[in-house]
């Protein structure tokens, strides 16, 4: 067939052809480009490292979407805290691309902060609140981002390998699942909370016991819907259940029996995260406690304690550095603070020493003059640890220290 076998006709024919398709490649090329740019900020902005901790071993996976929707705002971070304690979140923003990963990064980054204030599960949850529903305020004047994160469901975790207790409050989020050292699951009954940014309702903590080998799991809606739409919740939870009760110990293996039995493909419909802790505990041995009386002169007993307790863990070579924040701490105690005052020393992954009274007074470190006879202390404390800080309970308050410890030493 040649040229002169076309009339004008197919000529108007063939070129609307090319032109339809000529959209379609555009469009195309814009999807990978969006797609592309929100992969790589969630990549960036989401990524989360997982430093050695002594309160759990920890495992995650998280799975894009991978239908024509785009990318999902689906979260998650594993943070350190105080006390050897460890807290883990997973939040889902609602909507697709670039945005909702923003949001996420938003919500995600915020949290990092507060968490250096240890509120806790429920105020954390309330301050997020407030962060949505602020930004909800500002993105009235930008009509390219019309969510804001409002709708944002959530669930926050603290483990204490201490207390061997976890305490969660969740914002509409699916609730988590806990699979005993003996092999039986459970899902813990949370207090439900409203989704972030809708006020109205508070959110309450729950506290529950965690033997030692409890695996904690956390996820997003988009491991239960899979790959093909929506499914029996009923049959998805029996699949989930026996999934994370996997025959081998590794955590990774774990992961990969869910996915295996959820996403088999790995192309969920929605973004889906998976987030594993399994628990340790800190024993006797590992813990050591004292209630002080309010009297100056239990400041050198104190030190003398500390002394003999590092000793018997094989610290010496930290005991000067502890017991000079051990002296500093009980002295402000005592002359500012209430009874009743603990001494607790906790051997984790680092050395950490906490003095806990009943005054709510917030300590704040500052550069003393050179004429000042006081003011020093904190100052002292936060050049010899590398992390302090302070957390506050229902009774008082806890300033704690951190030291790291020698890779040679051992617990007797």
């Amino acid at each position: 067939m040649t040229a002169a076998d076309f009339e004008a006709d197919d000529l108007t024919v063939a070129e609307e052809v090319v032109a339809r398709a000529a959209v379609c490649v555009d469009n195309a090329r814009r999807f990978t480009r969006e797609r592309h740019a929100a992969l790589t900020l969630q990549h960036s902005l989401l990524r989360v490292t997982t430093p050695e901790q002594s309160a759990a071993t920890t495992a995650c996976r998280h799975l894009p979407a991978a239908g024509p929707t785009g990318v999902g705002g689906d979260w998650f971070d594993i943070i350190p805290l105080s006390g050897a304690r460890l807290g883990l979140i997973v939040g889902d923003v609602p909507g697709r691309g670039v945005h909702a990963v923003a949001d996420a990064a938003r919500l995600r980054t915020a949290v990092r902060a507060l968490t250096q204030q240890d509120p806790a599960p429920d105020e954390l949850l309330a301050q997020l609140d407030d962060i949505v529903a602020q930004a909800a305020e500002a993105a009235e004047y930008h009509p390219e981002a019309p969510t804001a994160g409002i709708g944002t469901t959530c669930l926050y975790a603290v483990y204490d390998p201490v207390a061997r207790r976890c305490s969660l409050a969740g914002a509409a989020h699916l609730p988590p699942v806990v699979v005993q050292p003996s092999g039986v699951t459970l899902f813990p009954e949370l207090r439900p909370g409203p989704p972030l940014g809708l006020g109205g309702m508070p959110f309450e903590t729950t506290d529950i016991g965690l033997p030692e080998g409890s695996t904690l799991a956390l996820y997003t809606n988009g491991l239960l819907r899979g790959e093909r739409g929506h499914r029996d919740i009923g049959t998805v939870l029996h699949t989930l259940r026996r999934a994370l009760t996997h025959p081998d110990g590794s955590l990774e293996q774990v992961c990969d029996a869910v996915l295996d039995a959820l996403l088999p493909s790995r192309t969920p419909d929605d973004d889906a995260i998976l987030l594993l802790a399994r628990t340790n505990a800190l024993g006797p041995d590992r813990v050591a406690t004292w209630d002080l009386p309010l009297d100056p002169a239990i400041v050198g007993q104190a030190r003398s304690l500390t002394g003999s307790q590092l000793a018997a863990w094989q610290l010496d070579e930290l005991a000067f550095t502890t017991e000079l924040i051990v002296s500093e701490l009980v002295t402000n105690a005592i002359r500012y603070a209430r009874a009743p005052i603990q001494l607790r020393l906790i051997r984790a992954a680092s050395l950490i020493c906490e003095v806990s009274d009943a005054s709510s007074t917030s300590p704040h470190m500052r550069q003393a003059a050179d004429t000042d006879e006081a003011g020093r202390g904190l100052f002292m404390i936060a050049q010899m640890a590398d992390r302090w800080g302070t957390r506050y309970s229902l009774t008082g308050k806890t300033i704690w220290a951190e030291c790291a410890t020698p890779s040679s030493a051992t617990v007797e």
